[in-house]
């Protein structure tokens, strides 16, 4: 490719993730360091943009240089596994395992959020409402992402309501859905010591199937799903494994 074409290449890069995240030329520009004039030029093609300005350019999109360049980390080849699910999915529990297999780090995308906020989930909710819980997810995810290095990330229950965030997601990791029975969430949330599910709510139950039956429609988008009710941990385990090498396709197991 010539050098023409490589900036033009990248121009059609940057637009669509910035698009994608919602930016404005401002707001990126604000965020990256890099004037809103010369990202118009970059956006056209014609901006032949330094190596430092290209990193702080891909940093603030939540992607690496290479992949700015290249195109490299969409729906194949994609260092993140992220799982999906309602709390009792299996998340953490088949997340540290797959990790461990792939010899690759594990992430709670929740721990990271917490870390930045210095806060709980729940002080988090309290104080400050959903609204700045979402803005910290999409941050820390974008974090993520930008580290450039394989792990199985865990993902909260309710990032698919989040739009942009679950695009990003989509579009930039390997989703996987671990599904299962309402019975089995609650059982596995329980067996963790966790009586809050069935705490002064009688009606705890019925509001869980009403969530699954409400999101499952969009966890069912994740490139794979593992039916962990059907297969149970360790069969689950090894399909996560096997589809850790799969790229592209999208699968039900």
């Amino acid at each position: 490719m010539d050098a023409d074409r490589l900036l033009e290449a990248l121009g059609q890069r940057v637009r669509a993730l910035r698009t994608e995240r919602g930016y404005s030329l401002r707001e990126l520009a604000t965020r990256s360091g890099v004037s809103a004039r010369f990202l118009v030029q970059v956006e056209s093609g014609t901006g032949n943009i330094s190596v430092r300005k290209l990193l702080a350019l891909a940093r603030a999109l939540g992607s690496t240089p290479a992949a700015l360049l290249t195109g490299a980390g969409g729906e194949s080849g994609m260092p993140v596994i992220a799982l999906l699910g309602l709390r009792g999915a299996g998340k953490s529990t088949l997340g540290r395992k797959l990790a461990r297999k792939l010899r690759v780090p594990f992430v709670e995308l929740d721990r990271r959020i917490e870390e930045a906020a210095g806060l709980s989930l729940a002080e988090i909710f309290t104080v400050h409402g959903e609204e700045y819980y979402r803005r910290l997810e999409r941050d820390a995810l974008d974090q993520v992402l930008t580290e450039g290095r394989p792990l199985v990330l865990a993902t909260g229950g309710g990032i698919v309501n989040a739009r942009g965030t679950f695009a990003i997601l989509k579009r930039r990791a390997l989703t996987v859905w671990l599904r299962a029975k309402p019975e089995d969430h609650w059982n596995r949330v329980v067996r963790q010591g966790d009586r809050r599910p069935m705490a002064d709510n009688p009606e705890a139950m019925e509001e869980l199937r009403r969530l699954l039956a409400e999101r499952g429609p969009l966890y069912a988008q994740a490139a794979h799903a593992v039916d962990t009710s059907r297969l149970g941990e360790s069969a689950s385990l090894r399909a996560l494994a096997a589809l850790a090498a799969v790229d592209g396709a999208t699968t039900r197991v």
